[in-house]
C-alpha cells in the first residue's frame, strides 16, 4: 500500500517528495488563489484566481503527508479523501480533483 511504503521512508525523503510534488502542482496550475499545506513538510500557492496580498488566500487545502502522497500517486481519489475527512478544503477553488493525481 502506498501509505505504508511512504511512511516507511526516511523523513528527509518524505519531505523532498512533498516539496517536489507541491512545486509540480504549482507549475501545472500557476497562481496564488489556493494555498496547499502539507504540514509540517511543505506549502505552496497555486491556481489562477483573485490575487490576495496579505494573510491566508481565499481557498486553503490542508492534508497530512500520507494523504498527500496517496492523492499525488493516485492511490486515493480527491472524493475519497474529502468524504473520509482525511483533508480539509475550503473556498471556491479548493477542489483539486482535476489536478490530482500528478503521476
Amino acid at each position: 500500500e502506498v501509505e505504508q511504503a511512504f511512511a516507511a521512508l526516511p523523513r528527509p525523503v518524505r519531505a523532498t517528495f512533498v516539496r517536489f510534488t507541491l512545486e509540480e502542482l504549482a507549475t501545472l496550475a500557476p497562481g496564488n488563489s489556493v494555498e496547499v499545506r502539507v504540514p509540517p513538510l511543505g506549502v505552496t500557492q497555486c491556481v489562477a484566481g483573485p490575487r490576495h496580498t496579505r494573510g491566508t488566500p481565499p481557498s486553503v487545502v490542508e492534508a497530512p503527508p500520507l494523504v498527500w502522497a496517496a492523492l499525488v500517486l493516485g492511490a486515493c481519489s480527491w472524493a475519497q479523501a474529502v468524504s473520509a475527512g482525511a483533508l480539509d478544503a475550503s473556498g471556491e477553488r479548493s477542489d483539486l480533483s482535476g489536478l490530482l493525481p500528478l503521476f
